[in-house]
């Protein structure tokens, strides 16, 4: 069991490890935290897809981030220091181990955080995927891709769920991916689906859970990822000539909506993270 204590304090500077480097944010903030600090390990797959609007709600807790970037060659660091996993988008797909080898490594990292660490994990599109595919779902191209704004439906699982029950019912939602988990590991619960993809988001265990659709969005998120060709082929395939245009728009009305759920999600991960090392 890990000793945690409470404490009032000051914070003056908080150290933020991200990209390889360490920032500091926050001036004399008054805040409830935990003596015993997070530790959170972010696998990123792409510099842009990274954890967005939930990073800003971390750095105001004093969350300590270390994001590896593995198509970069970042190398994965030992498991063993840290609270929690999140796993971020990007475009690659869990089947291209040839092209990209750390993908065996990512894989095995995963499963070890989660079936034997026991840790609480978040997975985001390709983290959704990748989670799935570790532990022994299947990933598919989709038939029919999604990309845009959208709906999101829970279960009766997911409503029942303690991370996802709070969620609004449909959830609106960015989607922006290609391929899809058809099969969720054993034992796994699936919380929630749309139309076109029946697995949009599931929970293995208590702690472990995927989301295909993005809950990170921030006003720069179409622009950024519109720079990359892949992206744009993708998103004018589903919407047409001019879709970046035509969505940021629609990201920018939504974005409140977006930055609410993130924030219901945030929250529960919070408290999944907090109980497993209580």
């Amino acid at each position: 069991m890990r000793l945690r204590a409470r404490c009032l304090v000051i914070l003056e500077r908080i150290p933020i490890r991200w990209n390889r480097n360490e920032y500091f944010v926050g001036s004399s903030i008054e805040a409830n935290i935990d003596v015993h600090a997070v530790n959170i390990v972010v696998f990123q797959h792409l510099d842009v897809e990274h954890l967005g609007v939930l990073r800003d709600f971390m750095r105001e807790d004093g969350i300590s981030l270390t994001a590896v970037e593995l198509d970069r060659g970042d190398a994965i660091p030992d498991l063993d220091g840290f609270d929690a996993m999140i796993v971020m988008g990007g475009p690659q797909d869990v089947w291209e181990e040839d092209r990209y080898e750390w993908l065996r490594l990512e894989k095995k990292a995963i499963a070890h955080f989660v079936q034997h660490l026991k840790r609480p994990y978040l997975g985001i599109c390709l983290g959704h995927q990748l989670l799935a595919d570790a532990l022994g779902g299947e990933v598919r191209l989709s038939e029919q891709p999604e990309v845009g704004v959208m709906n999101v439906m829970k279960t009766a699982s997911g409503a029942a769920d303690t991370l996802f029950g709070s969620l609004a019912d449909p959830i609106r939602a960015l989607q922006w991916h290609g391929a899809e988990v058809v099969t969720p590991p054993d034992g796994a619960e699936v919380l929630a689906y749309s139309p076109a993809c029946a697995i949009q988001a599931f929970r293995y265990g208590e702690f472990a859970y995927g989301l295909q659709f993005h809950v990170e969005a921030t006003r720069d998120t179409v622009s950024d990822w519109a720079a990359i060709p892949a992206y744009t082929r993708a998103l004018e395939r589903a919407l047409g000539e001019g879709a970046v245009g035509r969505l940021e728009s629609e990201v920018l009305d939504c974005l409140p909506i977006f930055n609410a759920t993130a924030r219901q999600v945030y929250n529960g991960f919070k408290s999944k993270f907090r109980a497993a090392t209580a």
